[in-house]
């Protein structure tokens, strides 16, 4: 029986974890690791559009991502803001009949209800910890569910070619 995965992923969170460890994510190799181990059929990768990274979303969608954009707005110090939470739980509520398992990739507690919802409904297949020291305590319930990308650093690590 073949399986119909799909993975959403909270790029910012997983991003900033990785390098809150002191390296960087190879997405490529992150997303052939999705579908070779969890069999994601599609991975949505929710990001902050910010002009100027066209070439990294060109990148990502060639790397297999359905990139989903998440409008951006900078505040007075130059910090640029685009919180993807309400994209990520509407959109895997829109591809919901969609898929047989949804993994959500973020160590954020604002997920806390959709990942409980899923797992209610027998939809979740994993949990993708960024960072094993730093998620939310509101996750730790579905500890059995986890995976921590951070331990997987000698398969994902860019290295440059």
């Amino acid at each position: 029986m073949s399986q119909n995965n799909y993975a959403f992923i909270d790029s910012q969170n997983l991003n900033l974890a990785i390098l809150r460890e002191g390296w960087k994510l190879d997405f490529a190799r992150f997303r052939v690791f999705l579908k070779r181990k969890y069999h994601v059929e599609k991975a949505f990768l929710f990001i902050g559009n910010v002009p100027g990274n066209e070439g990294l979303y060109i990148a990502l969608q060639e790397m297999g991502y359905v990139v989903v954009f998440k409008p951006t707005l900078q505040n007075r110090d130059g910090v640029i803001k685009g919180n993807c939470d309400a994209e990520l739980v509407l959109h895997t509520m829109i591809q919901y009949s969609q898929f047989d398992k949804a993994m959500i990739i973020s160590g954020d507690g604002d997920f806390h209800c959709l990942i409980e919802y899923l797992e209610e409904n027998d939809k979740l297949l994993k949990v993708g910890i960024p960072n094993r020291y730093h998620y939310s305590a509101l996750l730790r319930q579905f500890r059995r569910y986890f995976f921590f990308v951070s331990d997987l650093r000698h398969k994902l690590e860019y290295k440059k070619r």
